[in-house]
């Protein structure tokens, strides 16, 4: 079903040595203002520069972050700062993280892969997208036609036969590290031994690919794509631009963390609030936690209360913290609203049917346009955010599961939005795909 190939990627030369620590950069999403400037100032090459150029006050349509990113990524190739494969290869990735206490390794491929619609089912989606997000990859596209960064997308490897060859790869020496401003340490290793080549891209003629991060990308790709074929009146089906760089991740690494995204709430009237507290025992049973309460000890009893794959989450206000499970009545309600049990049990789900939707009466428009509903990774800090007055209530949420994501993408259903983090983040500036 999945088409992946080899391909000569752009890397930073030798000259810069092995250790291409200060030239990498987060995904262009996460980036900040001030991050994006303190990237700017670590080295003048920096692949910022590239994916995610400042915009300037004097900006214009000759001369904007996508023309100089296209300016700066030629001249980096005629100076031979970014130098092409010599041969076709496939690039194994491995991020080396801190996930609490524990040390974890995630192992991805990069490969060129085939641009497939989404209703050949090939390679499926489990968010929506947003226009904007879209467009700006769209200029960026049109202006350098290169993937600076890989979308990453998962793919089942039950009888861990792809694991095995990759893990044989990164025994060896690494032709590429990195390590990141949240300490990941990155290693890249340059596949181009044919036998490999062929074993590997004929394991995934037989997969299902699921995007997990880059829906934006992947969809920009699609319509690049459509806009070469246009210009040129048809496209080889071999031509580089039916084909998006991808991270392919088997959904049994265990190094594939999902982090889950709370929800923060604000702007309610005090009523409203009060209702809120009244509504919640409609369809949940709450078990009343220390105010105090760590988001540490939070996160335990979450992990306690979906082992049974029923979804669970922690209701906190200033005054309260209460874990929340559906009951009898919940579990009705998640069945009349998603058809499918593997969005029954997710906890976002649940949060947007039951708490947002049923006691606070938001839906998914609502929230969006009126802001009432804001986002972090991080729960200690929605836990102060809460306790500080600086919003009314906060969902604390235990998180997806890659097996959720996989069974609701291939039911043809979208989660809610901010249902996924993936930690850590794919690093940009590894190797770059052109589209030529």
């Amino acid at each position: 079903m999945t088409e992946i190939r080899a391909f000569k990627g752009f890397r930073y030369s030798a000259e810069f040595g092995s250790d291409i620590s200060a030239l990498i950069a987060p995904p262009y999403d996460i980036i900040s203002p001030a991050q994006q400037q303190a990237l700017y100032k670590r080295n003048p090459h920096n692949v910022i520069r590239l994916e995610f150029g400042a915009e300037l006050p004097a900006d214009t349509k000759l001369n904007n972050r996508y023309t100089r990113a296209a300016a700066d990524f030629a001249e980096w190739r005629s100076d031979l700062l970014l130098k092409q494969e010599s041969a076709l290869a496939l690039y194994v990735y491995r991020q080396t993280f801190k996930q609490g206490a524990k040390s974890l390794r995630r192992v991805s491929l990069i490969a060129q892969t085939r641009l497939e619609p989404w209703d050949a089912k090939v390679i499926l989606p489990h968010e929506k997208t947003l226009p904007k997000a879209k467009s700006d990859r769209l200029q960026m596209l049109r202006a350098c036609a290169a993937n600076f960064s890989p979308i990453m997308a998962l793919y089942d490897d039950e009888d861990k036969s792809i694991a095995m060859t990759l893990n044989a790869i990164t025994e060896l020496q690494p032709d590429a590290t990195a390590t990141d401003d949240e300490k990941t340490f990155h290693e890249l290793w340059v596949v181009t031994n044919a036998d490999i080549v062929t074993r590997l891209t004929a394991h995934f003629h037989t997969k299902q690919l699921f995007i997990a991060d880059g829906h934006h990308r992947y969809e920009t790709a699609l319509e690049y794509r459509d806009e070469v074929r246009a210009k040129r009146l048809g496209l080889n089906p071999n031509d580089a631009a039916n084909f998006v760089m991808m991270a392919l991740i088997a959904t049994e690494d265990a190094g594939l963390v999902i982090l889950p995204t709370h929800r923060m709430i604000s702007g309610l009237s005090e009523n409203t609030l009060a209702q809120f507290v009244k509504k919640l025992p409609n369809y949940l049973t709450l078990t009343e936690l220390p105010a105090d309460c760590t988001p540490a000890t939070i996160a335990q009893k979450l992990q306690r209360a979906t082992a049974e794959n029923i979804p669970a989450m922690a209701a906190v206000t200033a005054e309260s913290v209460y874990l929340a499970v559906p009951n009898s009545a919940g579990q009705k309600f998640l069945k009349k609203n998603f058809a499918l049990p593997a969005m029954q049990s997710l906890d976002a789900a649940a949060a947007q049917a039951i708490i947002l939707g049923d006691a606070l009466g938001l839906t998914a428009d609502d929230i969006a346009k009126s802001g009432s509903v804001t986002y972090t990774h991080n729960a200690a800090d929605a836990l102060k955010a809460v306790r500080s007055g600086q919003v009314q209530a906060v969902v604390i949420l235990h998180g997806a599961r890659p097996q959720q994501l996989r069974d609701i993408a291939a039911a043809g259903e979208l989660m809610p939005q901010k249902s996924t983090y993936f930690y850590p983040k794919l690093i940009t500036g590894m190797v770059i795909n052109p589209l030529w």
